[in-house]
């Protein structure tokens, strides 16, 4: 089991009162499963979302990541495990301006402490993997939309995290473009990447094995999809 959520709940203080956000969750996801988690915006999909990337706590319940309890790690030590097991895509890409693809893609290992030439092999292969070993060296404001994303998804490999969690990918993208980045997602699939999808489009939801429905803070539905592997 890579992932177990048990009994969570979530809540936030607005001066002082505690607006709830999440309501007993329960959750399993395996090594190498494609997930889509979807729902409207306030359904608390992002905050879920959030909590899965080690970016939040949980109020009270228990998040378990290769049987590590995660509720109750340190804030260095969440920011030690999102660099290590969490791949961030966002659908803004979040790329750095003033550095090429390699620099960029490079990033998360030097937080790592990666010497500069393994950090150079590993961020050359993960733009090998995504089509862009033609583009190291361009700046992101010399790409394309597309390709922006296929960066950003290559700094989220390069770590060989536990997740690919990606929050809304396509959003940014003409539906073409975003047509090809979720190819890239089943190929990422394939090569055995575990992948957890953000997204309010059932469209994009679609492309996943498995659908997790968030209403109202609470699981509404978790069903497989009828989706060629």
């Amino acid at each position: 089991m890579l992932i177990e959520i048990k009994d969570l709940f979530k809540e936030y203080e607005m001066g002082e009162i505690s607006v709830p956000v999440l309501f007993d969750i329960n959750l399993k996801i395996n090594q190498n499963e494609y997930v889509a988690i979807m729902g409207p915006s306030g359904s608390g999909k992002s905050t879920l979302m959030n909590i899965l990337g080690c970016l939040d706590t949980p109020t009270t319940g228990h998040y378990l990541f290769r049987e590590t309890d995660v509720s109750s790690l340190s804030d260095d030590a969440l920011s030690a495990m999102r660099n290590k097991e969490i791949g961030f895509v966002f659908q803004n890409f979040n790329l750095l301006p003033k550095l090429n693809a390699l620099k960029n893609v490079e990033m998360p290992l030097i937080y790592s402490g990666i010497k500069s030439e393994e950090r150079k092999k590993r961020a050359l292969e993960a733009l090998g993997k995504v089509g862009l070993s033609d583009r190291i060296h361009h700046k992101p404001g010399e790409l394309s939309g597309g390709q922006r994303q296929r960066v950003a998804i290559a700094r989220a490999l390069v770590s060989n995290p536990g997740i690919l969690l990606a929050d809304e990918p396509t959003g940014a993208l003409d539906t073409k473009t975003g047509d090809e980045i979720m190819e890239l997602f089943k190929d990422l699939h394939r090569d055995g990447n575990t992948i957890i999808l953000i997204t309010h489009e059932q469209e994009i939801a679609n492309h996943a094995h498995r659908t997790i429905h968030i209403r109202d803070g609470k699981i509404y539905s978790d069903t497989q999809n009828n989706v060629e592997k």
